[in-house]
C-alpha cells in the first residue's frame, strides 16, 4: 500500500512558477489553426522566446533574434531605421495578451545548418551590447515607436557550450561577450534582471567553471548575474533536484548567492542516439510524457529552482508535447502543466509526503483557506510509452489529509489524467471528516488533481 499524506496546517513556502514554457500562443492563419484560447487557459507564468524564429506563426526568420531584427551589423545601432521590430512586436503582444509574461532571450536560434550565421560571435562585443540595449528600450521604454511591455528577464545567449550550432568559436570567446553585455545592460537598466548563460547542462564544467572564473576575475567588481540559467534533457524526474542543488552550489561558490536559478529548457530524452530520439518524440506527445512532465514539475517545486520552463510550446518544434502539430489542440502534457497552474493560483505550499519512490506530490491552499488542492503523479522510466505494456505497474494508493476537512463541509473533486481522461472529473466515494482519505488503484503514468472547496 502506497500512502500520500498532506498537512494543510503546515505551510512550507510558496508554489513557484514551475509551469512556464518556451514560446507563446499562435493565432489562426490562412492554412493553420491557432491555440490562443487554450494557451491562455493554461495560465503559463512565463514564455521564453528562444527558437521562436523556427515558427512561421511567430514571424519566422523575422522575429526575436538579434540577427532577425538587426540584420546588418554594420549599420548604425542608434538609428531606428536599422531595426525591423514589426513581427517581434506582434509576437510579444500575443504572449502578453494571453496573460503570460515574456522571458526574452537575447541572441539567436540554434543553427543545425551547414553554415552558421547567428552562431558566429559578434564582430564587436560592445556594439552587440548596445544593440541589445536598443531592443530593451524599444520593448520597454517606447524607443523607435516602441512599447512599454515591462519585460523583466533578459537572457544573454543560448547554450554557448553547444559548438558549433550555438557558438561557432572557442568557448573562451564567449566569456567576454557575456561580461561586456551584462555590465552594459545592468548599467542602463539596473531594475531589470540580466543573466545567462543558458548552458546545455549544469554539468558543462568546461563552460561553467571558466565562465564563473572570468566573471569574478576581479573579486571587487564581478560581472552582473541576476540569474543563472541552464538546461536538462533526460529520463528521470529526480535529476532536476540534483541539478538544482549543483547549480546552487556553483553559483554560491563564485559569490552569487542571490542569483536566481532558472532551468529554462527541459523535456524527456531517452538518449541522443537517432533511434532513441524517435522514441523520445513519441514519448513526449503521449501519456508517459505527461507523467514525466508532472513528476518533473513536482520535483522542481521542491528544489532550489526559482523558475522551470518546458521546451517547447511551439507547434513547429519536435519537442512540443503541449499542442498537436496539425490541429494545435492540447495534448496530454498540456493538462499536466495546466493542473500545476491550479496549485500556483492557490499560492501557499503545504507539507505533502509520499512513501513510495516514483509517486510525486505537492499540495497547496488558498490564502483564505477556502480552497485547496493536491497534485500527484506516478512515473518511472518504464519501456512502455502509453502504459499498455506495464502490467503489474499499478499500486494501491491511499490519499489522506488533515487540516482541511469538516463533517460534510468540503466538496472534493478528483480529476484524472490517464489513458481515458484529460484531467476530467472522476466520481469517487470520499470520506469527509477530520482527515480526508481514499483508497484506489493507481496505474503507472497516472496524474491526479484533487480539488477541495469549503462550502459556504
Amino acid at each position: 500500500m502506497s500512502q500520500i499524506h498532506v498537512d494543510f496546517h503546515a505551510a512550507t513556502g510558496r508554489i513557484k512558477p514551475m509551469h512556464s514554457v518556451n514560446n507563446g500562443p499562435t493565432m489562426p492563419q490562412n492554412h493553420s489553426f491557432g491555440n490562443f484560447e487554450d494557451y491562455r487557459a493554461a495560465k503559463f507564468p512565463f514564455a521564453r522566446t528562444h527558437d521562436a524564429s523556427f515558427t512561421p506563426a511567430y514571424g519566422g526568420p523575422h522575429t526575436v533574434d538579434i540577427l532577425a531584427v538587426f540584420p546588418d551589423f554594420d549599420r548604425d545601432e542608434n538609428d531606428p531605421a536599422s531595426y525591423d521590430f514589426d513581427l517581434t512586436d506582434e509576437y510579444m503582444e500575443h504572449i502578453l495578451a494571453s496573460g503570460t509574461k515574456v522571458f526574452y532571450r537575447l541572441g539567436n536560434r540554434i543553427e543545425h545548418e551547414s553554415k552558421r550565421y547567428g552562431a558566429l560571435p559578434p564582430k564587436d562585443y560592445a556594439k552587440w551590447a548596445r544593440i541589445c540595449e536598443h531592443f530593451i528600450r524599444h520593448l520597454n521604454e517606447g524607443w523607435a515607436n516602441g512599447h512599454h511591455y515591462g519585460i523583466e528577464y533578459w537572457e544573454i545567449w543560448n547554450e554557448p557550450d553547444v559548438n558549433p550550432q550555438c557558438w561557432d568559436a572557442p568557448i573562451e570567446d564567449f566569456f567576454p561577450l557575456y561580461d561586456t553585455a551584462a555590465r552594459h545592460l545592468k548599467a542602463c537598466f539596473p531594475h531589470l534582471k540580466i543573466g545567462g548563460p543558458a548552458a546545455s547542462s549544469v554539468g558543462s564544467h568546461w563552460l561553467l567553471d571558466g565562465f564563473f572564473r572570468y566573471l569574478t576575475r576581479d573579486p571587487a567588481d564581478p560581472a552582473p548575474l541576476d540569474f543563472f540559467s541552464f538546461h536538462h534533457y533526460g529520463r528521470e524526474a529526480d535529476d532536476f533536484a540534483r541539478d538544482a542543488e549543483a547549480a546552487r552550489a556553483l553559483a554560491d561558490r563564485y559569490g552569487y548567492p542571490d542569483a536566481e536559478l532558472i532551468l529554462n529548457e527541459w523535456n524527456y530524452v531517452k538518449s541522443w542516439s537517432r533511434a532513441d530520439l524517435l522514441t523520445s518524440y513519441y514519448t513526449i506527445i503521449g501519456l508517459k510524457g505527461s507523467a514525466y512532465a508532472a513528476a518533473s514539475i513536482l520535483t522542481a517545486q521542491r528544489s532550489p529552482l526559482d523558475h522551470f520552463m518546458y521546451y517547447d510550446a511551439s507547434y513547429s518544434v519536435k519537442w512540443n508535447g503541449l499542442f498537436d502539430a496539425y490541429s494545435q489542440k492540447p495534448l496530454k502534457t498540456y493538462h499536466a502543466l495546466k493542473a500545476f497552474g491550479e496549485l500556483y493560483d492557490l499560492g501557499t505550499e503545504v507539507r505533502a509526503e509520499s512513501d513510495t519512490h516514483g509517486i510525486y506530490v505537492s499540495a497547496a491552499v488558498s490564502e483564505d483557506r477556502s480552497e485547496a488542492a493536491i497534485l500527484l503523479s506516478y512515473y518511472r522510466d518504464h519501456p512502455s510509452i502509453d502504459g499498455s505494456g506495464a502490467e503489474g505497474e499499478t499500486v494501491p494508493l491511499t490519499i489522506g489529509w488533515e487540516g482541511f476537512a469538516a463533517e460534510r463541509g468540503v466538496d472534493v473533486e478528483y480529476r484524472f489524467l490517464d489513458a481515458s481522461h484529460d484531467m476530467d472529473p472522476v466520481t469517487r466515494e470520499t470520506f469527509y471528516g477530520s482527515s480526508g482519505a481514499h483508497i484506489f488503484p493507481l496505474p503507472l503514468y497516472t496524474t491526479i488533481l484533487v480539488r477541495m472547496k469549503k462550502r459556504a
